[in-house]
Protein backbone atom coordinates (compact mmCIF):
# COMPACT_ATOMS: atom_id res chain seq x y z
CA UNK A 1 0.00 0.00 0.00
CA UNK A 2 0.79 3.57 -0.43
CA UNK A 3 0.21 6.68 1.64
CA UNK A 4 -2.40 8.87 -0.37
CA UNK A 5 -1.90 12.28 -1.27
CA UNK A 6 -4.39 15.56 -0.64
CA UNK A 7 -3.83 18.51 -2.34
CA UNK A 8 -5.58 21.37 -0.45
CA UNK A 9 -4.89 24.62 -2.62
CA UNK A 10 -6.29 27.67 -4.04
CA UNK A 11 -9.31 27.12 -6.70
CA UNK A 12 -7.85 24.78 -9.50
CA UNK A 13 -4.00 24.89 -8.95
CA UNK A 14 -4.15 21.06 -7.43
CA UNK A 15 -5.86 20.07 -10.79
CA UNK A 16 -3.07 21.76 -12.97
CA UNK A 17 -0.43 20.29 -11.04
CA UNK A 18 -1.92 16.35 -10.91
CA UNK A 19 -2.88 16.85 -14.45
CA UNK A 20 0.71 17.91 -15.54
CA UNK A 21 1.94 14.93 -13.50
CA UNK A 22 -0.18 12.66 -15.12
CA UNK A 23 0.55 13.79 -18.11
CA UNK A 24 4.42 13.14 -17.36
CA UNK A 25 3.87 10.17 -15.66
CA UNK A 26 1.03 8.33 -17.27
CA UNK A 27 -1.15 6.84 -14.38
CA UNK A 28 -0.12 7.65 -10.41
CA UNK A 29 1.22 5.30 -8.07
CA UNK A 30 -0.70 6.46 -5.08
CA UNK A 31 -4.50 7.40 -4.58
CA UNK A 32 -4.88 11.18 -4.91
CA UNK A 33 -7.35 14.21 -4.97
CA UNK A 34 -7.92 17.88 -4.55
CA UNK A 35 -9.70 19.62 -1.95
CA UNK A 36 -10.24 23.06 -4.29
CA UNK A 37 -10.31 26.46 -1.79
CA UNK A 38 -12.56 29.16 -2.95
CA UNK A 39 -12.93 32.85 -1.33
CA UNK A 40 -17.06 31.95 -0.88
CA UNK A 41 -16.78 28.69 0.69
CA UNK A 42 -17.64 28.24 4.20
CA UNK A 43 -14.46 26.55 6.33
CA UNK A 44 -17.27 23.89 7.86
CA UNK A 45 -18.25 22.40 4.40
CA UNK A 46 -14.79 22.46 3.33
CA UNK A 47 -13.64 20.48 6.34
CA UNK A 48 -16.77 18.10 5.86
CA UNK A 49 -15.20 17.64 2.09
CA UNK A 50 -12.10 17.27 3.09
CA UNK A 51 -12.58 14.61 5.91
CA UNK A 52 -14.97 12.44 3.11
CA UNK A 53 -12.00 12.78 1.04
CA UNK A 54 -9.40 11.30 3.25
CA UNK A 55 -11.73 8.75 4.22
CA UNK A 56 -10.93 7.69 0.39
CA UNK A 57 -7.48 8.43 0.42
CA UNK A 58 -6.66 6.49 3.36
CA UNK A 59 -5.66 3.23 2.72
CA UNK A 60 -4.11 2.13 5.62
CA UNK A 61 -0.89 3.94 5.49
CA UNK A 62 -2.12 7.30 6.12
CA UNK A 63 -2.63 10.55 4.11
CA UNK A 64 0.10 13.48 3.24
CA UNK A 65 -1.57 16.71 2.79
CA UNK A 66 0.02 19.10 0.80
CA UNK A 67 -0.89 22.62 0.37
CA UNK A 68 0.23 25.75 -1.32
CA UNK A 69 1.19 28.86 0.69
CA UNK A 70 1.36 28.59 4.36
CA UNK A 71 -0.32 30.61 6.34
CA UNK A 72 -3.42 31.07 3.66
CA UNK A 73 -6.70 29.69 3.66
CA UNK A 74 -6.06 26.45 1.75
CA UNK A 75 -2.86 25.92 4.15
CA UNK A 76 -5.15 26.27 7.37
CA UNK A 77 -8.08 23.53 6.24
CA UNK A 78 -5.13 21.12 5.42
CA UNK A 79 -3.56 21.91 8.76
CA UNK A 80 -7.13 21.56 10.68
CA UNK A 81 -8.10 18.10 8.68
CA UNK A 82 -4.65 17.03 9.49
CA UNK A 83 -4.78 17.31 13.11
CA UNK A 84 -7.90 15.37 12.82
CA UNK A 85 -5.99 12.64 12.09
CA UNK A 86 -2.77 13.53 13.53
CA UNK A 87 -1.77 10.02 13.95
CA UNK A 88 -2.47 9.51 9.88
CA UNK A 89 -1.52 12.65 8.20
CA UNK A 90 0.81 15.45 7.63
CA UNK A 91 1.05 18.32 6.12
CA UNK A 92 3.62 20.37 3.54
CA UNK A 93 3.13 23.59 2.60
CA UNK A 94 5.02 25.01 -0.59
CA UNK A 95 3.88 22.47 -2.78
CA UNK A 96 4.90 23.02 -6.36
CA UNK A 97 5.29 20.04 -9.99
CA UNK A 98 9.23 19.16 -8.45
CA UNK A 99 7.58 17.82 -4.75
CA UNK A 100 5.43 16.02 -6.39
CA UNK A 101 7.67 14.33 -8.83
CA UNK A 102 9.37 13.11 -6.08
CA UNK A 103 6.21 12.48 -3.81
CA UNK A 104 4.88 9.46 -7.01
CA UNK A 105 8.16 8.61 -7.41
CA UNK A 106 8.38 6.81 -4.36
CA UNK A 107 5.03 5.97 -2.89
CA UNK A 108 6.05 3.21 -1.13
CA UNK A 109 7.62 5.42 1.29
CA UNK A 110 5.92 5.89 5.26
CA UNK A 111 4.01 8.94 5.57
CA UNK A 112 7.04 10.45 7.69
CA UNK A 113 9.44 9.75 5.17
CA UNK A 114 7.23 10.86 2.18
CA UNK A 115 6.85 14.50 3.59
CA UNK A 116 10.49 14.67 4.15
CA UNK A 117 11.29 13.23 0.16
CA UNK A 118 8.15 16.09 -0.68
CA UNK A 119 9.87 19.05 1.41
CA UNK A 120 13.66 18.03 -0.32
CA UNK A 121 12.11 17.44 -3.67
CA UNK A 122 10.35 20.60 -3.51
CA UNK A 123 13.44 22.95 -2.51
CA UNK A 124 16.25 21.04 -5.10
CA UNK A 125 13.17 22.07 -7.22
CA UNK A 126 13.78 26.46 -6.87
CA UNK A 127 17.18 27.30 -8.24
CA UNK A 128 18.66 29.82 -9.82
CA UNK A 129 19.02 28.73 -13.36
CA UNK A 130 22.73 29.67 -14.88
CA UNK A 131 22.70 32.88 -17.23
CA UNK A 132 23.28 31.11 -20.96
Amino acid sequence: MAAGILLVTHGKLGHFLLDTLRDMMGELPSKADVLEVRRVQSHEALLLQGQRMLDNLDSGDGVLLLTDAYGSTPSNIANKLGALRSERSLVVAGVNLPMLMKVFNYPQLPLDKLATAAIEGGQRGVTLCPRP
